[in-house]
């Protein structure tokens, strides 16, 4: 019986070894594939700040909040089961469609650049949202807004954390990429909220009785536009970063070699520039991503501007073309 029993307990130490070895093999899964995807970690926090711009500083939490759970809904309940499906059954289907997600925030970032030079193209738009801000109708369509724009986000995240996990048995890739879903959700929406809050961490200082500890509250305060302002130029650079960076390694994947082969022959060439080589070549690549993500871009761009846009509706008689009908509030 004794001998039974120890017998028993040795098997459940194997087990548990085998479970404690399987938790690490996970852990340093999902960190190897949140690495990968970092660059859409960096713009997806830079974007998420701007949805609770105009709202009363007690709202930017809850509808942070929101956005979390529905990235988070996006992640696991839609993104998840056909990134699956897919590298299960149809695993070459997964490099086109990195790329066409490539190109489209290559789209993305290259149309906020088009907006900030050409100027004065969205005033309308600004001037009726101004008049809306803080309405329950503005901040469930910027919620809305932010989880549409999350879900291209999040399938890039999870379409590249997957390619790093693809040899993996099924199972560990569906545990592996919850557990990056998770992670990443809960560090761009925590960073995200520690962003949009740090003003009022500044104001609360400045009401310190300590005049070093105002001074530093105000100066918080005082630089949180810069801030702003360097994070979403940060975002905009991600997107067409690692646009321009999925097209050219996929099409390097699919047998077109010349462009990417270019880039790998500059690489090699600073490569070797004693101590700083390593950075060099870190510089090539991304450059050379980022003129690939602005060319896609700007030509869709350029493409869309040439699309007539539709006229808007004439509106019914006695009432002004601007005005929003009840029924739409």
């Amino acid at each position: 019986m004794a001998g039974g029993l120890a017998a028993l307990l040795d098997d459940i130490a194997a087990i548990a070894k085998v479970a404690a070895a399987s938790i690490d093999d996970i852990g340093a899964a999902a960190g190897k594939a949140s690495a990968k995807a970092v660059g859409v970690v960096v713009d997806d926090t830079a974007v998420t700040p701007r949805y609770v711009q105009g709202f009363l500083a007690h709202r930017e939490l809850p509808i942070i909040l929101k956005i979390a759970k529905g990235s988070l809904r996006n992640k696991l309940v839609f993104i998840l089961p056909i990134a699956l499906l897919l590298s299960q059954f149809l695993p070459w289907l997964m490099t086109p469609l990195l790329m066409i997600g490539g190109a489209y925030l290559s789209f993305e970032g290259a149309e906020k650049v088009y907006e900030v030079f050409s100027g004065g193209q969205h005033e309308a738009a600004a001037t009726r949202a101004i008049a809306e801000l803080g309405s329950p109708a503005h901040e469930k369509e910027m919620v809305s807004g932010a989880i549409r724009t999350d879900l291209i986000l999040s399938a890039e995240i999870m379409a590249i954390s997957l390619a790093e996990v693809a040899t993996q048995p099924i199972l560990m890739r569906a545990i592996i990429l919850v557990v990056v879903a998770v992670l990443i959700t809960v560090l761009v929406y925590g960073v995200a909220a520690l962003i949009v809050k740090l003003d009022d961490i500044g104001l609360a200082l400045a009401e310190r009785t300590s005049r070093r500890v105002q001074r530093f509250g105000r100066g918080l305060v005082g630089a949180m536009p810069y801030v702003m302002r360097v994070i979403s130029t940060i975002g905009i650079a991600a997107m067409i970063w690692v646009g321009g960076h999925l097209v050219l390694s996929g099409s390097y994947t699919l047998g077109w070699h010349a462009p990417y082969g270019l880039v790998h022959h500059l690489e090699d060439a600073v490569g070797t520039v004693p101590a700083v080589g390593g950075i060099l070549a870190w510089l090539v690549d991304t450059v050379a991503s980022a003129l690939v993500g602005l060319l896609i871009g700007f030509a869709v761009v350029g493409v869309l501007l040439l699309i007539p846009k539709r006229k808007p509706k004439p509106a019914p008689e006695g009432r002004e073309p601007d005005e929003v009908s009840p029924a739409t509030e």
